[in-house]
């Protein structure tokens, strides 16, 4: 009897303590979140707390991989998020069908205010929903609040093409009879949005397609699933104080198997997707093999073409703001600044000299100009970046290295020396690396501003209009 009252007391001690270790696993990793921090007590204000559910649809939930959001700034963790299952994804797809046949039956106009709602309950959110943009994705305060803000301008510019979307009445050949056009919305719209914009290219989107009559189905990137859910608890807000289905604006966290379903998905009617272009060639190719439509914005290797005539003082702050903006993690970012040989050494001693210039710190702090890449793994892909430009010719003439702080930050760089047709110049790396190109015609110029495949956005510095329009006109810039 004493030998079994003794086990009964080493056993319950044990319990005890392994049930204490759990607990107090549990509770140093939830004091290890941001979002338990006092310094961060303001992600709260968005809803958002230690996990949370990855899928709305009308209802939240989340049955999925559990990931955690980082703060690219510091490498610490921020919160946690419930990715979508498939059996979720199909309830919310589902979801939708039925809440379209209620959102395209109501007059454009009236969903026109709506939107109207929504860009106001984002507008009061503002200064918030920035931060936490540039917490979680790693910008400036001032450009995360920026991308809020054209969700709101979107909204404002949906809100006035609600009343304006009409077709033309047309003669008919026959006696009696006319021609009447009239736009009917498309359906299902699933958007599938990279890291760098986390609001604004889901805002883009989300408002026009809404004022259509069109119901929205939205996949975030994977490393900035806290944006997802805080912008849809906005959005949700809206759609319930109006006796609406939520799942009109329905989100399905997650990762490439989420994406894929949506490609292949025949119900989902148009898939608009922004991000890489090898990613971007997938989504195409699954969504063709429906024959379904698709909205693509994929990648860009921009150029600045500067002649012997053009400003440098407007020059030079342009290059710099264009190439280190978002530390080099825009579609639209300079990656390719072509000069001409007589200014070719003045531009680049200047422009070298205002990058060491540049503000470099914690994205949050209103006076820092430049912060951290998005992961660890952009990091890599900046040091190998390096590595082949100097293999294929290259010097580095500023930056080049990884900053000895905390978080993913690396020095802006500038190579110089690389051939026009260098394979890493006709790459698109999306990290602050400025390569510096000589050419001495402008023949020469416009050939190899066409001459990368992922052309998206291109600026000339000249004061010669003749050239501008040359520049401009067919053969030259496309």
């Amino acid at each position: 009897m004493q030998r079994c009252f003794t086990l009964t007391i080493v056993r319950h001690w044990a319990l005890r303590k392994k049930l204490f270790t759990i607990s107090y696993q549990q509770s140093a990793a939830m004091s290890t979140l941001l979002i338990n921090q006092p310094k961060y007590a303001w992600l709260k204000e968005l809803g958002l707390s230690e996990d949370n559910d990855g899928v709305y649809n009308g209802n939240w939930g989340g049955k999925g991989e559990v990931i955690t959001s980082y703060c690219p700034a510091n490498n610490e963790p921020i919160a946690r998020v419930r990715q979508a299952t498939m059996a979720e994804y199909e309830e919310t797809v589902q979801k939708l069908r039925d809440a379209w046949k209620v959102w395209a039956d109501i007059p454009a106009p009236k969903r026109g205010e709506i939107v109207r709602q929504i860009g106001d309950a984002l507008r009061k959110k503002i200064k918030v929903l920035g931060s936490l943009v540039s917490l979680e994705m790693g910008k400036i305060y001032v450009e995360g609040v920026g991308e809020v803000q054209e969700y709101v301008d979107v909204c404002d510019y949906a809100v006035g093409l609600s009343r304006m979307i009409g077709g033309p009445v047309l003669p008919s050949e026959r006696p009696g009879h006319a021609l009447i056009e009239m736009w009917n919305p498309v359906g299902l719209v699933g958007i599938i949005t990279a890291f760098n914009f986390p609001v604004a290219v889901y805002g883009w989107n989300n408002a026009i397609a809404l004022i259509c009559g069109n119901v929205c189905l939205w996949k975030g990137a994977p490393t900035t699933p806290l944006t997802s859910v805080a912008v849809t608890k906005i959005v949700a807000e809206v759609l319930e104080q109006n006796n609406l289905p939520g799942a009109i604006c329905s989100m399905t966290c997650g990762g490439a198997d989420i994406g894929t379903a949506m490609s292949k998905d025949e119900r989902v009617d148009l898939v608009s997707f922004t991000g890489s272009t090898h990613v971007g060639k997938m989504v195409a190719m699954l969504v063709q093999e429906r024959f379904g439509r698709n909205l693509l914005e994929l990648g860009g290797n921009n150029a600045i073409i500067v002649f012997e005539d053009a400003d440098l003082n407007l020059v030079v702050p342009s290059a710099v703001f264009a190439s280190v903006g978002t530390a080099g993690q825009r579609c639209t970012t300079t990656r390719r600044l072509m000069l001409h040989g007589s200014i070719h050494d003045v531009v680049v001693e200047r422009v070298a000299k205002a990058y060491k210039q540049v503000r470099i710190g914690d994205p949050w702090d209103r006076n820092t100009m430049y912060g951290p890449l998005h992961t660890k793994q952009a990091v890599d892909q900046y040091l190998a970046a390096i590595e082949q430009a100097k293999q294929q010719g290259g010097t580095v003439v500023c930056g080049g290295k990884v900053m000895d702080r905390p978080g993913n930050y690396v020095e802006p760089t500038i190579i110089t020396g690389l051939a026009h047709d260098a394979p890493i110049v006709h790459t698109e790396t999306f990290v602050p690396i400025l390569y510096v190109l000589k050419f001495q015609t402008e023949e020469e110029a416009f050939a190899w501003n066409n001459e990368v495949k992922q052309g998206l956005s291109s600026s000339i510095f000249t004061k010669d209009m003749g050239r501008v329009f040359r520049w401009l006109g067919t053969g030259s810039y496309i």
